[in-house]
């Protein structure tokens, strides 16, 4: 089940139908010169509608922090309210998208943060995968509920109707999302599995090296050096491999042939236990 919800920006009414509603995410400010007129009164509608509202920031080239700074002050969020990075420029790098967020979520420890981009940032641009809290992503050519990424997803982004961005988050209730929001859920122990497609040669991530951690404590370690452990290559392959190998023979599965070869599995990611990043 999902949440349905919208995102508006200065160009909506502040007046939005909150019909079947749950959430409102709203354009607080973009760089360091913009601030959208209408955010007060667009976030003021969302509460007294009693949704669960958000404030998102539309990032330019320039200094993350001062950005982030110019968010903050602008958004004026109040504890449980969802606060996000709009990632859609490509002058902005993917280490910055980060730097940006990892800043929020630092000044900000009473809200989650999210990122949003569309499918081509997050497949072709993001080379860390990071998304602080979640990720909001676009995919308009997706039903709802169904974006079309190998990755836990929060919020989908999934049309564009009446004037107004539709969106669906991904929980089973309104009262669900506020406690989320709340932080009255706590993050998974553990990082999900996140898809075949995920693990390719080549992909930078901290749930790359929390995993060559794990690989190393449970006496799997092919590693020629612990250098660039972040990145997926050759020694992840040989490791994990060998985890499998372990696991079949542990668990008594049987495996053979390609369900020892890479790449991960949700069976055998789910019982190595890589701790949540």
């Amino acid at each position: 089940m999902t949440v349905s919800g919208i995102d508006v920006a200065s160009y909506q009414s502040d007046t939005y139908s909150t019909t079947g509603l749950g959430f409102v995410l709203v354009k607080a400010t973009e760089g360091t010169g913009y601030a959208n007129p209408r955010h007060a009164a667009q976030i003021a509608t969302g509460r007294r509608h009693s949704l669960v509202v958000g404030h998102y920031h539309f990032v330019r080239p320039g200094s993350m922090t001062a950005q982030a700074t110019y968010f903050l002050q602008h958004a004026a969020a109040r504890a449980g309210d969802v606060l996000a990075l709009d990632w859609e420029d490509t002058g902005v790098t993917g280490a910055q998208k980060d730097a940006w967020i990892e800043h929020v979520q630092a000044a900000a420890p009473r809200n989650r943060v999210l990122l949003y981009c569309n499918r081509d940032f997050w497949l072709h641009r993001d080379p860390t995968s990071f998304a602080g809290d979640g990720l909001w992503i676009a995919d308009p050519g997706a039903p709802a509920g169904r974006p079309r990424v190998d990755f836990h997803w929060t919020i989908h982004q999934y049309s564009e109707t009446g004037g107004l961005d539709r969106d669906v988050a991904n929980f089973a209730n309104t009262a669900a999302l506020r406690a989320w929001a709340a932080k009255g859920t706590p993050a998974p122990a553990h990082e999900p599995f996140p898809g075949v497609a995920w693990f390719t040669l080549g992909r930078r991530s901290p749930v790359v090296a929390a995993m060559h951690a794990r690989l190393v404590a449970v006496g799997c370690n092919h590693y020629a050096s612990s250098a660039n452990k972040d990145v997926i290559g050759s020694g992840d392959v040989a490791s994990y491999e060998a985890w499998q190998r372990k696991y079949n023979t542990e668990h008594h599965k049987g495996w053979t042939g390609a369900a020892l070869k890479w790449p991960p599995g949700k069976e055998t990611w789910d019982a190595l236990k890589v701790p949540n990043v």
